[in-house]
């Protein structure tokens, strides 16, 4: 693969880092106060009108029908993994739950990858073993037992897993169309949950506004991961798109003022570090 198209989805992938963290913090912490499958609704919700706007009104062209199909199953994967990770981000430390879901969600696709598109570069593993590093030692438990909500997040990780590998296999068509098709999947799934549950509260209308800027974030990230994948190999856009819980994190510690510890804070550095070393391999 040409190192130019390489570097373009490196640049795709940091931007979904950055959007997905950001909306993982806004959703996790709104979730403390109000239904998680709810809150995931009105997020989907937010962000299918707002991708499905832009791609109708540029009049972008449809993708083939195969594709459309992948990106559907990738949806409904995804849109009960997001509801999930948001009750298990609302039951424990944020810092905690949000990385165990991403080791799961980027370790399966991975070994999918290595499978279908062989062995990337030498130095492209050491930055996928550096990164997974980052990411344990962002998850390490600092208290004996099994912390809250680690059982959620493992379940999430294996949804956000299948999310991976379906964008990856719904090929080349328009990303916005793509992540419109998804979103609008992952919006039926978590419908159907929340009406036929009457999972309605709690509830408060400043958390549903917050939900809806939540969805638009994270759709945004999914229209840079398709475009990621699409011009990139699927392990590098996954191992580097899983280090969006840095950006969670870092938001925790600034807003919440959640403790950042020694074993967190070096897990943050190797992640970083990592990048350069899977945008180079």
């Amino acid at each position: 693969m040409a190192a130019s198209a390489q570097f373009t989805s490196a640049i795709y992938a940091l931007g979904a880092v950055c959007t997905w963290g950001t909306s993982d913090f806004l959703g996790g912490h709104t979730a403390r106060r109000f239904n998680s499958f709810f809150l995931a609704t009105i997020g989907h919700a937010g962000g299918f009108f707002m991708v499905f706007a832009i791609a109708a009104g540029r009049h972008m062209a449809l993708p083939a029908p195969r594709g459309m199909a992948w990106a559907v199953m990738a949806g409904a994967s995804g849109g009960t993994a997001l509801a999930l990770f948001y009750r298990a981000l609302a039951q424990g430390n944020m810092g905690l739950a949000a990385p165990v879901s991403t080791v799961i969600g980027a370790a399966i696709p991975a070994v999918f990858s290595f499978w279908v598109e062989g062995f990337p570069k030498p130095l492209a593993i050491a930055g996928f073993a550096l990164a997974l590093i980052g990411i344990w030692l962002i998850s390490r438990p600092e208290d004996a037992g099994r912390p809250q909500g680690l059982g959620l997040a493992a379940i999430a990780g294996l949804g956000f897993a299948g999310f991976y590998i379906f964008m990856k296999e719904a090929g080349s068509g328009t990303a916005l169309w793509l992540a419109a098709c998804s979103r609008g999947a992952s919006l039926v799934v978590t419908a159907i949950i929340t009406v036929a549950g009457k999972k309605f509260s709690p509830f408060y209308a400043k958390g549903a506004v917050i939900g809806a800027l939540a969805g638009c974030l994270d759709v945004s990230g999914t229209v840079m991961f398709v475009r990621a994948a699409q011009t990139g190999r699927l392990d590098t856009t996954v191992v580097l798109t899983s280090l969006y819980p840095v950006i969670t994190i870092l938001l925790a510690g600034m807003i919440l003022k959640e403790r950042f510890t020694p074993w967190k804070t070096a897990g943050m550095a190797a992640a970083l570090a990592a990048v350069p070393m899977i945008a180079r391999g």
